[in-house]
């Protein structure tokens, strides 16, 4: 029987190891194709894949478990739970990975794109640019199409000309920049707060005006320090929530 191949990823020895595992993983679960498989391959060509001992593999299959993403069944093997339900709640730990897992399983629809002057609220992220490249989507889930969240990407033009705008529709930008162009993304710096819908951001999610909203500022950096994108997203104050995770070191 074929199985489901996950993703690869570079390792943070700074991080847990499990962790980072079970977030790449969540990643591929909720970003894979209708026709991918459900069966996912042993704990020990897992533990081979991601490069980490068996016990490591089985505290991210356990983490993935616990969140109702698969089942494990004895003489059977592991499986992805078919009806899982997207965009459901994830711990962030601070891995570039967790951000990919947390945007992906939805539907994206490309509302605008178009190369504009560097908006004064962003000029300090930009300041070697006198333009940026700027994308909109609308973020769905993929059974019901409901409207979960909007995203403006402010995007450096250099990077927005190696951009397939196919892989908007299926990968979050922090994937496309990552593994379809080929970015040096070194950290992403995150601010969540809550806000009321403006007349705008209501008619896109179909919620009432003045609904409690979250609204998402990440600002993705290269191991140089240069800002590669400014992401503002408005996340449906219904359907996700965020929970950070400080481990003491």
């Amino acid at each position: 029987m074929t199985s489901f191949a996950p993703d690869s990823i570079v390792l943070n020895r700074k991080l847990p190891l499990w962790y980072q595992v079970s977030q790449s993983l969540r990643a591929s679960i909720l970003g894979r194709s209708p026709e991918d498989p459900l069966r996912l391959p042993t704990e020990e060509r897992l533990a081979g894949h991601y490069g980490v001992s068996v016990l490591t593999m089985r505290q991210a299959l356990k983490e993935l478990e616990d969140e109702g993403l698969i089942s494990r069944h004895r003489r059977r093997g592991t499986f992805i739970e078919p009806g899982v339900r997207r965009g459901a709640p994830v711990r962030l730990l601070g891995s570039v990975d967790a951000i990919v897992a947390q945007q992906s399983g939805m539907t994206a629809e490309l509302l605008d794109m178009a190369r504009v002057p560097v908006p004064p609220m962003w000029a300090e992220h930009f300041p070697d640019l006198a333009e940026v490249a700027v994308y909109h989507r609308l973020r769905g889930d993929a059974k019901t199409g409901e409207p979960t969240n909007h995203a403006v990407n402010h995007v450096r033009p250099e990077l927005a000309d190696r951009i397939d705008p196919a892989d908007l529709a299926r990968w979050p930008m922090t994937k496309v920049l990552r593994d379809g162009v080929g970015a040096d993304i070194s950290r992403i710096t995150d601010t969540v707060e809550a806000r009321l819908a403006d007349p705008e951001t209501a008619r896109l999610l179909q919620v009432p005006l003045l609904s409690p909203i979250l609204h998402y500022t990440g600002v993705t950096y290269d191991s140089s320090g240069r800002v590669l994108d400014v992401a503002v997203i408005h996340y449906r104050g219904d359907r996700f929530s965020f929970t950070v995770t400080l481990e003491a070191t």
